[in-house]
Parts: structure tokens; C-alpha cells; sequence
């Protein structure tokens, strides 16, 4: 699509933000299974319903607009949802897993806030009154997800550090108890050649 207007701008913006909030619609199930803390899995299973909503919401504006709605990638969403696929690979399921999924969805959620307030500013410039009022509606839902994961965060960072802290408690305690183990071996080997 060529943008030589503030229309075609506008509609090459909903149109990233569609894509980007169908392919949300995908991912949040697969990242929901992988996630152990029930506060997340809950925001998560939340905020999927709420971004069906959305997906409905520009449905309509690309009605009032009489434009169609699919049409461009949003190379930017996935991106940032494969680097959420990635860690869910690398990291071990648990608190730290999930920490770093918050973060990666804070990242989804910001770069959505970004795309939501230039399309309802632009809207609104342009007079489309009833399109900025739809796109300040779900810009104000992605503000409140971000506010929620953050809130959400602060528990489960919480048991990720107890929890590293913990694991790296019980390795210590097993690499003291091996240290001595050889020593133990070795001091009985001493007894029984004096014998």
C-alpha cells in the first residue's frame, strides 16, 4: 500500500495494529500453557478475551472507514512474540520463566500503546470522531494490561528471586557435601592400610 495521505497513513496503521492484535490472538494460548503462576495465567487468559474484543472493535472502525481490514504483516508483533517463544524454550518453567514472559508481554502491550495512541490521535485530528473514540477505548484497555502486569510482576519476580536464591542454596549444600564425600573415602582407605 503506498501512504502519500494522513488517510492512507491512518488505515497503514490499523492495519499493523490488526495484525498485530490477530497474532496476540494465537499466541497468548501457547504462552498461557507454559506459564506456572495462576495470577499470570489468569491476566493472560484475561487479557486474550479482551484483545478478541479489540480485534471486533477494528473490525468495525475499518467498516466506518469503508476500508478492508487485513492485507499487512506486523513484522513488529512478531518479533517481539517469537522473542516470548524463544524464552519459553530456553528457560525452565517456574517463576523466572514467568517473570521473563511478563516482561516479554509488558514489551507486546507497550509496543501496542504505541500503535493505538498515533491511529487515535491521527483519528482524532481528522475528525473521526467515532473511530478515535473506539481506538482511545482499547488504548485505555492496553494501559490498564500493562498496569496489571506490572502489579502481577511484583509477586512472581518475588518468587523468582527466592527461588534462584533457593536452587543456588541446594547447590551449594550438594557441592560441600561432595567436596567432603572424597575426603570421607579417602580417610577410611587411611584407617584400613594402618589396620
Amino acid at each position: 500500500m503506498s501512504v502519500t495521505t494522513a488517510e492512507d497513513l491512518l488505515v497503514d496503521e490499523l492495519k499493523d495494529i490488526y495484525s498485530a492484535e490477530k497474532q496476540a490472538v494465537r499466541a497468548y494460548p501457547r504462552l498461557a500453557k507454559v506459564v506456572e503462576s495462576e495470577e499470570l495465567k489468569e491476566a493472560l487468559t484475561e487479557h486474550l478475551e479482551q484483545t478478541k474484543g479489540q480485534v471486533e472493535r477494528l473490525d468495525r472502525v475499518f467498516e466506518i472507514l469503508e476500508k478492508r481490514a487485513g492485507g499487512k504483516t506486523c513484522e513488529g508483533m512478531k518479533g517481539l512474540l517469537q522473542e516470548a517463544f524463544t524464552q519459553a524454550e530456553e528457560i525452565e518453567r517456574g517463576p523466572v520463566l514467568d517473570a521473563a514472559l511478563i516482561g516479554a508481554l509488558q514489551r507486546v502491550e507497550h509496543y501496542e500503546i504505541s500503535g493505538y495512541g498515533t491511529a487515535s490521535t491521527l483519528a482524532e485530528t481528522m475528525g473521526q470522531d467515532e473511530v478515535h473514540d473506539l481506538l482511545a477505548e482499547t488504548l485505555q484497555e492496553e494501559k490498564d494490561t500493562d498496569e496489571k502486569l506490572t502489579e502481577v510482576a511484583s509477586s512472581v519476580n518475588e518468587e523468582a528471586i527466592h527461588g534462584a536464591e533457593e536452587a543456588e542454596d541446594e547447590l551449594d549444600d550438594q557441592d560441600e557435601a561432595e567436596a567432603s564425600a572424597p575426603r570421607k573415602s579417602a580417610s577410611r582407605s587411611a584407617r584400613k592400610k594402618r589396620s
